[in-house]
């Protein structure tokens, strides 16, 4: 049973399922725009609108905790010093999905995944 299990499988295992979300959001905090499945972008969504959110306080704690779930030290400096102080007196939605139609392949739902400014 799947009861309040709410997290999305992208049809991966475990392993390679929490790669494929950092890397994501270590790109997509790289570029603040990136075209995705509509899929991943909902599934990544709420990593980044909390490490976002973490990052409003720049504080050594803070640094840890986005360095350890994330593995990148330029992405860390990135969203602690220019993202953070950015979105300080906004309160969530930091994020925004723009649909772009399907992929011509497989007829996936396409997305942009932006910065809200």
């Amino acid at each position: 049973m799947k009861h309040r299990n709410k997290k999305k499988i992208l049809s991966r295992k475990i392993g390679p399922r929490k790669a494929l979300i950092r890397i994501m959001a270590i790109n997509f905090l790289l570029k603040e725009k990136i075209k995705t499945t509509e899929a991943k972008a909902k599934a990544v969504r709420p990593i980044i609108e909390r490490l976002i959110s973490s990052a409003k306080t720049n504080d050594l704690a803070t640094r840890r905790k986005i360095i350890a779930s994330l593995n990148n030290i330029e992405v860390t400096k990135k969203l602690l010093e220019k993202i953070g102080p950015r979105y300080k007196e906004r309160a969530g939605g930091y994020i925004r999905i723009i649909k772009i139609g399907r992929r011509r392949g497989d007829a996936a739902e396409m997305v942009f995944m932006e910065l809200v400014k």
